[in-house]
């Protein structure tokens, strides 16, 4: 039953999840977190942080961390992954179909247009359900994050930025 609960959650995750990794970490963060208790807050930052340093998007990293953790077997891994990438599969081929022969129509434009402002909201929703005194430890912490968002609004490289704070975060801890 856990194996189902996992792969039906993630598949909703996949569906309902526009705007890629970063938009989805508020849902990701709802289902895993809070509805099922699959994991806590402090390793929700933990999968976070270990996705957006390693390779492949943030959405099937985390799910795959999240579906192992629950089940404390690789089979739970493979169902969340396969759950949250499905729905964009089957979603990518029917739409592409349809698209190419619609990409001209001015209302098609109009939605795409639209759609551009929620992807915008859903990933600073993501940042600020990372905001948390869980995240945080003590006040060096928030030097780094201070550091490190001016940095990155200034435009400077986000690998740089990766090395940076994590030898800061070694020399400060």
């Amino acid at each position: 039953m856990l194996y189902l609960q996992l792969f039906l959650t993630f598949f909703k995750i996949g569906l309902f999840g526009f705007g890629g990794g970063y938009a989805m970490i508020s849902l990701i963060q709802t289902e895993v977190v809070t509805d099922h208790a699959w994991i806590s807050s402090a390793q929700f930052a933990d999968i976070i942080a270990i996705s957006q340093v390693t390779p492949g998007p943030i959405a099937i990293n985390s799910a795959t961390y999240i579906g192992y953790t629950a089940t404390d077997s690789v089979w739970g891994s493979a169902l969340a992954t396969f759950g949250v990438c499905a729905p964009s599969l089957i979603i990518m081929l029917i739409a592409s179909r349809f698209y190419l022969k619609m990409k001209d129509n001015p209302y098609v434009a109009q939605v795409m247009k639209a759609l551009r402002p929620v992807v915008i909201g859903l990933i600073l929703a993501a940042a600020l359900l990372l905001l948390t005194p869980d995240n945080f430890i003590d006040w060096k912490s928030y030097v780094i994050f201070g550091a490190v968002l001016i940095a990155a609004v200034r435009k400077v490289s986000p690998i740089l930025l990766i090395v940076l704070s994590g030898a800061a975060g070694w020399l400060l801890y």
